[in-house]
């Protein structure tokens, strides 16, 4: 029987701690206060426990295997000396407020992607609250924190996490967690975390001296997979599903983006992730709240956001990287890597009809067929971008798209996403067209793994995007520090002029008006030889079209003369930074421009 493991208070006041490990011979945890060892007792399938009054909320400990080497707890809620060090007990007490807040579905959310030590020039959960405010003019609703389980050093993307029950001690620990979240759902905004299931950092990663958490049979970008069907598994799979319930239960967070599900490898009767989301909906029984899991894949398959009943995993929602290649090649005319698969007006305009591009069709970057039909998943299951932490950060340079494409452009990459009809997801910054680099960076405390990260980044890489300058080194602080948020964008009146057009589209899109877009039927058309796209939707209050015009010259609007028209909304006009004067009689569409109107 699985079994919730770590150190928590129990109901008598005193201190429970479980490990699992089924092939050692004795388990002790290590008090530092009172330098005393404390003997576990083992189970028929390995859990280890005891209880204990010896120790308390806010102590330190450390788990003894076989009467030999000490190591942190692997399911610790709090590393404060780093990853290397002792665990803590954690300090419980927290008032929330929130009990009110039952959360919010996804087709509802404006999703906006932050990494927290960036975001701000503090780097801290508390520095996000100071800047609700700006969050909450632009029209956002819901904030996704980049990984937070806590990593080596002070600074990391997140995605080298090695405790998945732990909050990064950097950021502000347990409390400020819950303080943000707490902040957040009084002022109505919702909260979604970065996850990641699929590996665990190089450095400070002690599972493997716990038992077999990994296994060899698949292995994954990082090495051996972790334990999802092999013997001894069910006790794995336990280990992240506490984990993710905990986040949701304990921390009230509205849901968890599952990083790269495809290295999930799960070969089992019943997918890690169809029982992590029977859990969720249990949980969900139980407390009375909303929650909702997104992931990422790059297999294009229309399972996870399935239901139970027709074999699905039954998971709310998806990323579409199709989305965003077929956006940004169109805007860049960047052909590397897996970027060769899109770059055709035909692609953004299956895109904008279905989600995926490949959908079974053949890839010539993968050499092979990808993905299945999405036809039937409603668009409020896919989550769209034009930009986030991958897409920016793993260029060689970390460019961001205000670097790459002219101010016209800019905006109508924004408004493609914002009035396509899947769930929008903002990259922080980009609302003021940000074009501080978002670099990737790590602070590891390994000589060897500092070289090895230099070297891979560079290998990985450089032959994806051969731009001039020199390449940023991931151990720097210097790259860090570069890849923080100027928040002096009103200073600038391109960026201000930016941020007051994603202002007018949020509201636009939120207004009953435009419902047509969001849900009704869309009909797609595009030339490839002019560069145009025009999606047409119609429902019950009129007929709304968007034409997208990606060309360097001047097209006109072809209605009838009987039409009447109304001019919602043209990205070229003076109002948003534009050298048009436009009015509800233009009858055209500048180059790198789009406009939205209505037709009676």
């Amino acid at each position: 029987m699985e079994k919730k493991v770590g150190a928590e208070q129990i109901k008598d006041g005193k201190i429970r701690f479980r490990v699992w490990s089924p092939f050692a011979e004795a388990v002790q945890v290590l008090l530092k206060d009172q330098n005393q060892l404390l003997d576990l007792q083992k189970d028929e399938v390995g859990y280890w426990e005891t209880e204990t009054d010896k120790a308390a909320p806010g102590s330190l400990y450390r788990i003894r295997l076989d009467e030999e080497d000490t190591f942190p707890d692997p399911a610790s809620r709090s590393q404060p000396e780093g990853v290397h060090s002792w665990s803590q007990i954690p300090i419980s007490e927290f008032n929330w407020t929130d009990d009110s807040w039952k959360g919010r579905e996804l087709s509802e959310m404006l999703i906006y992607e932050l990494h927290v030590g960036t975001f701000t020039s503090k780097g801290s959960f508390e520095a996000i609250i100071e800047k609700l405010d700006h969050l909450e003019e632009l029209g956002i609703n819901t904030i996704e924190l980049m990984p937070i389980a806590q990593f080596p050093g002070s600074r990391n993307w997140g995605y080298d996490g090695v405790y998945p029950y732990a909050v990064q001690d950097s950021y502000g620990g347990i409390n400020g967690l819950k303080t943000l979240i707490d902040t957040c759902h009084k002022r109505g905004f919702a909260v979604l975390l970065d996850v990641v299931y699929n590996h665990l950092g190089p450095e400070g990663n002690y599972l493997s001296q716990f038992g077999p958490y990994f296994t060899d049979k698949y292995h994954t970008p990082w090495g051996s997979a972790v334990n999802f069907d092999d013997e001894y598994s069910d006790h794995v799979r336990s280990f992240f599903i506490q984990s993710a319930l905990m986040w949701l239960e304990e921390f009230h967070f509205d849901g968890l983006r599952l990083d790269a599900v495809h290295e999930i490898i799960d070969r089992g009767a019943k997918h890690f992730l169809k029982e992590l989301s029977l859990e969720v909906d249990s949980l969900e029984q139980k407390t009375g709240k909303r929650y909702i899991l997104i992931a990422e894949s790059d297999l294009n398959d229309n399972r996870l956001v399935t239901s139970y009943k027709k074999g699905g995993y039954g998971l709310e929602g998806q990323w579409v990287d199709d989305f965003h290649h077929a956006v940004h090649t169109v805007l860049t005319g960047e052909n590397a890597g897996y970027y060769k698969d899109f770059g055709k007006m035909e692609f953004l305009a299956k895109s904008f009809e279905q989600g995926f591009i490949y959908d079974g069709i053949y890839s010539v970057f993968r050499k092979k067929k990808v993905g299945n039909s999405p036809k039937g998943i409603p668009s409020e299951k896919f989550v769209t971008c034009i930009q986030n932490h991958d897409q920016v950060g793993n260029r060689l340079l970390g460019e961001r798209l205000a670097e790459l494409v002219s101010f016209e452009e800019l905006k109508l990459a924004a408004g493609l996403l914002l009035f396509s009809p899947y769930v929008p997801m903002l990259f922080m910054g980009e609302e003021f067209g940000e074009t501080s680099r978002f670099q990737y960076f790590v602070s590891h405390g390994d000589p060897e793994l500092v070289k090895a990260v230099q070297k891979g980044r560079k290998r990985e890489f450089e032959y994806f995007f051969h731009t001039k300058g020199s390449f940023p080194d991931p151990q720097s602080s210097e790259t860090f520090e570069s890849s923080k948020l100027n928040w002096e964008f009103e200073k600038e009146d391109p960026k201000k002029h930016i941020f007051e057009f994603y202002k007018e589209m949020i509201r636009l899109r939120k207004e009953g008006n435009f419902k047509a877009f969001l849900e009704g039927e869309r009909k797609v058309d595009f030339s490839e030889e002019n560069n145009w796209l025009q999606v047409t939707s119609e429902d019950n209050n009129g007929k709304l079209k968007a034409l997208y015009n990606f060309g360097k010259s001047t097209i006109p609007l072809k209605e009838s003369e009987n039409d009447k028209i109304e001019l919602i909304i043209s990205s070229s006009n003076k109002n948003w930074g534009g050298q048009e004067e436009v009015n509800s009689r233009s009858s055209s569409v500048p180059a790198s421009s789009f406009v939205i109107y209505k037709i009676y």
